[in-house]
């Protein structure tokens, strides 16, 4: 059974993500006192008493707009009401009822789903009270006044809430689903592919660089299997960086790649690997993730017999530090092989989380040495005594050697090349501990 879902919705700049990380206790939505800013809608778990329940921060609404993005907020606004159980209606005791919030109350109405009207940045509750009052105009019931930058009046908002929660629904399992996040400059269509796989539009898609600026979570189900697809703010080289919400976009891009059991890099097949789509990669590959380069716009290539050919070397050279990530080559316009990404996944998730017995692994590594002896140095050689696997998502292996220093990078490279030639290990990183132990004679 799943968590209840409660959706914050409300006019642009009235301060729905101010009290959306005030609940989640971090910063998860970008604040900045421009309109617009939060593009698309973020989900957290929040907990307050005995109660956990999942929160939506939505784009704002604004009825009347022609702007493409605002126009777009409308409709992801649309799609938490009608994912949400409970809706937090937020207004703004500063702005005073306006003729949108009507408009607003009048959607929500519609919706028949319980909603608690909340009136912000009441600051002092003795002298704004009469302006809260206002708000019963609305017809959508008591006005609760809060202050979300002060956390005023939070608790009897929620309670309200969850007075509204349908009881019987239990709270679900530790979510084992697999999660993917779908990272890359900005638009090299990572929208895009998500909601091809989706069959919805729930991700804003628009020619408008950087239209994401924060993650999201989507779930996805195929074939009755579940994964969460994490869309990240595209990253931009530091040059362009000109507003620290671009910054805070790159960060963003970090900690969804630290969520991620797998990393889907997409690159833009007209444009080629770039610099910065190595640095994407490496972020994934430092945290030892699962990798799969996604080729998108293919169908944009004028191809010949040796298109696919020369696009795999330029980028196998570019990110030749992870030569065990897993390439395709798509198009999210046409759908061509998007449904291979599922397969790629659920094999590079097996691989990440695949364990080899010791027996196995010493007899690998014993025949590896025989092939090729460790180096020495000043009449020192390195001896390998034993090896063993000790995690796993990155697999990790632990070598016991005499001498740490003599264990160079390279020879440490040919014992896992050894591995992969046995186990395949595709798109995962391997981790190696070096550990010394001395000779026993």
């Amino acid at each position: 059974m799943r968590k209840q879902v409660v959706a914050i919705v409300g006019r642009p700049n009235v301060g729905k993500s101010t009290l959306f990380n005030a609940l989640a206790g971090e910063m998860i939505s970008i604040v900045k006192d421009t309109p617009g800013v939060t593009r698309d809608r973020i989900y957290a778990d929040v907990t307050w008493l005995d109660k956990t329940f999942t929160m939506i921060d939505t784009g704002g609404i604004e009825p009347d707009s022609s702007d493409i993005i605002l126009s777009q907020m409308r409709e992801q606004a649309q799609i938490a009401i009608d994912t949400a159980d409970v809706i937090v209606f937020m207004t703004d005791v500063r702005q005073g009822l306006v003729d949108a919030d009507s408009k607003v109350a009048d959607m929500l109405r519609r919706s028949h789903k319980p909603v608690v009207l909340v009136v912000n940045k009441v600051d002092n509750f003795e002298k704004m009270m009469p302006d809260v009052y206002e708000f019963y105009n609305l017809g959508i019931g008591d006005p609760y006044p809060i202050s979300a930058s002060s956390k005023l009046g939070i608790g009897d908002m929620l309670e309200a809430v969850c007075e509204n929660f349908d009881t019987e629904k239990a709270q679900e399992d530790d979510d084992d689903r697999p999660r993917v996040a779908i990272v890359g400059r900005p638009n090299v269509g990572k929208s895009s592919i998500i909601n091809k796989l989706l069959g919805e539009d729930r991700v804003i898609v628009s020619d408008i660089a950087g239209t994401t600026r924060d993650a999201i979570d989507t779930d996805v189900k195929r074939n009755g299997k579940e994964y969460v697809f994490i869309d990240t703010a595209g990253l931009r080289r530091k040059s362009k960086i000109k507003e620290e919400l671009e910054r805070y976009s790159i960060i963003r891009t970090v900690t969804a790649v630290e969520r991620a059991d797998v990393v889907v890099v997409v690159i833009d097949a007209t444009e080629g690997v770039a610099e910065q789509d190595a640095k994407i990669a490496g972020i994934a590959h430092e945290r030892g993730k699962g990798v799969i380069i996604v080729v998108n716009k293919w169908d944009a290539v004028e191809k010949d017999d040796k298109t696919i050919y020369e696009h795999t070397k330029r980028i196998r050279e570019i990110l030749s530090y992870m030569p065990y990530a897993e390439l395709l080559f798509v198009s999210a316009m046409t759908g061509q092989r998007l449904n291979k990404l599922f397969d790629m996944i659920d094999m590079v998730i097996e691989n990440q989380t695949l364990r080899i017995q010791t027996g196995v692994l010493n007899e690998i590594m014993a025949e590896a040495v025989a092939l090729q002896q460790p180096p020495t140095d000043k009449g020192k050689r390195l001896r390998l005594y034993y090896i063993t696997q000790v995690a796993v998502k990155p697999p990790t292996f632990v070598i016991f050697v005499n001498i740490k220093e003599l264990m160079h990078f390279s020879y440490t490279r040919y014992i896992e090349n050894k591995i992969r030639e046995a186990f395949g290990f595709k798109g995962t990183a391997l981790k190696f501990i070096i550990r010394e132990r001395k000779d026993k004679e």
